[in-house]
C-alpha cells in the first residue's frame, strides 16, 4: 500500500491522495513488489534498500545514497500479549519524506489518523517527529517492564517465586536484550544526524530536538540495562535464598537422624534375643525408655545450643 500525506503550514487539515505532490509524506505498508518498482522508478531509490526495509530482522542503520539518505530503525509494538519490534525505514529525498514498513506500525497511528500536528513540507521536523514516536513505542514497554520486575522483586520478602515469574524473567530477559540491540544503534544514528555527518537539514531549534531524542534514547538504553541487572540480582538472592533454605533443612534433618538412631542403636541391642542386664527386671521396659528420652534430650540440648537445628 502506497499512501502520500500532505499539509502546509497554509493548510488546517491533513490531505491523503493517492498521487505524489512535492513536499509529501509517502508512507508505504506492507508494499508489493510492484510497488517497490514503482518507488524505485519514480524517485531513484535503491530497490535493495527497501526490500531490506521489508526484512523483519533488519537492525538499526543509516546509509547515504546520492541525494537520498535511508534511516533504517524499529518499533516497538504489543501483537497477541507479546512485544515485538519491526524495521521501519525512513527515506529523506529533495523533496519527499517516505517511510516503508512490512506491517502497520501503532507508533505512526497519531500521525497517520491526524491526532497529532505535523506539516508534511517541513521534512526535517517531521522526521523528527517520527523518530520521535519511534522512541516512545519503547518507552512505554519500557515502564511496564520495569514495573513487573518490581512486582516479582517484592515477592522474595513474602513467598516464593513460581516457575511462572522464572519464565516471565527469561521472557522479559529476550525483550530487554533486543531492545538493547535496536537502542544503541539508533543512538549511534542520533548522534551522527546531532553532529551534522549526514545530509540532512536541520536548523538549531531541530537540533535541540535531536538532542532530547538522543537524551530519551540513552535513558531508555539506561533503564533496560538497570532492568537486566535488576533481574539477574533478583535471580541470585533468590537462588542464595534456597540455598541457604536448603541447606538448614539438610542440618535439621541430619540432626534429627542422629538423634533418633541414638535410640533405634539402644533398642536394638534390647531387642534382641539372648540373656540382657536386667532383662528379668519388671521395670526393664521403663527403665529403657527413660534412658533412651534422656539421650534424645541430651542430643537435643546440644543441636539446639551449638545452632544445628
Amino acid at each position: 500500500m502506497i499512501q502520500f500525506y500532505y499539509r502546509n503550514l497554509k493548510e488546517s487539515k491533513l490531505k491523503t491522495s493517492d498521487r505524489f505532490r512535492v513536499g509529501s509524506w509517502i508512507y508505504v505498508e506492507q508494499p508489493s513488489e510492484e510497488d517497490i518498482t514503482q518507488l524505485v522508478e519514480r524517485f531513484e531509490l535503491e530497490a535493495g534498500h527497501l526490500r531490506d526495509a521489508l526484512d523483519m530482522d533488519e537492525m538499526p542503520r543509516l546509509e547515504v545514497e546520492g541525494n537520498h539518505t535511508y534511516v533504517f530503525t524499529r518499533c516497538a509494538f504489543m501483537e497477541n500479549g507479546q512485544i515485538k519490534t519491526a524495521p521501519l525505514l525512513l527515506v529523506v529525498g529533495s523533496d519527499f519524506l517516505m517511510t516503508v514498513a512490512p506491517r502497520a506500525l501503532p507508533a505512526l497511528e497519531s500521525l497517520t489518523k491526524g491526532k497529532t500536528e505535523f506539516f508534511t513540507t517541513q521534512k526535517a521536523k517531521l522526521f523528527l517527529q517520527l523518530f520521535t514516536q519511534v522512541t516512545g513505542s519503547y518507552s512505554g514497554f519500557t515502564t511496564s517492564i520495569n514495573k513487573q520486575i518490581r512486582s516479582i522483586r517484592a515477592k522474595l520478602t513474602v513467598e516464593n517465586i513460581s516457575n511462572k515469574d522464572f519464565i516471565r524473567f527469561v521472557t522479559l530477559e529476550d525483550v530487554l536484550n533486543e531492545f538493547l540491540s535496536e537502542l544503541v544503534p539508533t543512538s549511534a544514528i542520533l548522534n551522527g544526524l546531532l553532529l551534522g555527518k549526514k545530509n540532512l537539514l536541520f536548523y538549531e531549534e531541530d537540533k535541540d530536538l535531536i538532542e532530547d531524542l538522543l537524551l530519551s534514547n540513552r535513558q531508555l538504553i539506561e533503564t533496560c540495562k538497570a532492568n537486566l541487572k535488576t533481574i539477574t540480582n533478583i535471580r541470585e538472592a533468590y537462588s542464595t535464598i534456597m540455598t541457604n533454605n536448603l541447606n538448614r533443612q539438610i542440618k535439621l534433618l541430619t540432626s534429627l537422624t542422629i538423634v533418633l538412631t541414638v535410640p533405634t542403636i539402644i533398642a536394638s541391642i534390647f531387642g534382641m534375643n539372648v540373656p540382657l542386664p536386667g532383662a528379668n527386671s519388671p521395670a526393664a521396659f521403663e527403665v529403657i525408655l527413660v534412658i533412651i528420652a534422656a539421650i534424645a534430650a541430651t542430643l537435643l540440648w546440644v543441636f539446639a545450643r551449638n545452632k544445628w537445628l
